[in-house]
């Protein structure tokens, strides 16, 4: 058990819940890189060959790109105009924001993330019917992973490759300047931030 610290300050009354909080990074690769790899060998029993497979991937990736920046700029930072708005908005993100150091509430508990791979599951099947839906969701779900992992290491891994640090700046420009509070929402790329105009400050 993960107990309350001043590095995880506890968010519930009650334990059951404040423990089910905490998610350490690790459980995300544990978690959807089998996950990843089974709904892509479902795609690959159903018939689809490696190539057609392969590009599927790739477009489920880039898709889970989009759906990243997409919820971060919507979701993520909408408070909805009622009695529960600012509780909602803290519990979805603004505990991220608040407590930024805190290592065990920077990726998604598994119940979140399983609750919404059935949901997203269920669209992608109504989207690209039961064969094409495995290697793109495969690869969506990959893209969370990525993510997942990327949010982590952001905020907690100190590396000084070039890449890295304009990543990480990008990202820390959002939490820490205010200029950027509703600018640079990409995580995992700056691709959407660069597409849609929410880079830089106009």
């Amino acid at each position: 058990m993960l107990p309350a610290s001043d590095e995880s300050p506890r968010m519930f009354h009650s334990d059951l819940l404040d423990f089910f909080s905490r998610t350490p990074w690790w459980t995300v690769p544990l978690l959807w890189l089998p996950g990843s790899s089974a709904f892509f060998g479902v795609g690959l029993a159903r018939g689809l060959g490696l190539l057609h497979s392969t590009l599927a991937l790739a477009a489920g990736l880039l898709l889970w790109t989009l759906t990243e920046y997409s919820l971060h700029r919507s979701v993520f930072h909408w408070i909805p105009s009622a009695p529960w708005g600012e509780r909602f908005h803290f519990l979805v993100h603004g505990v991220h924001h608040q407590w930024h150091w805190d290592r065990f509430r920077l990726v998604m508990p598994p119940a979140v993330s399983l609750g919404l791979c059935v949901v997203f599951g269920l669209l992608f099947r109504l989207v690209f019917g039961p064969v094409w839906m495995w290697p793109t969701f495969a690869g969506f779900v990959l893209g969370y992973c990525i993510y997942d992992c990327t949010h982590f290491a952001l905020h907690h891994l100190k590396r000084d490759w070039r890449w890295f640090l304009r990543l990480r700046a990008h990202h820390m420009s959002h939490h820490h300047n205010p200029r950027y509070k509703e600018l640079r929402f990409g995580v995992s790329t700056t691709l959407w931030d660069r597409v849609f105009g929410t880079m830089e400050p106009r």
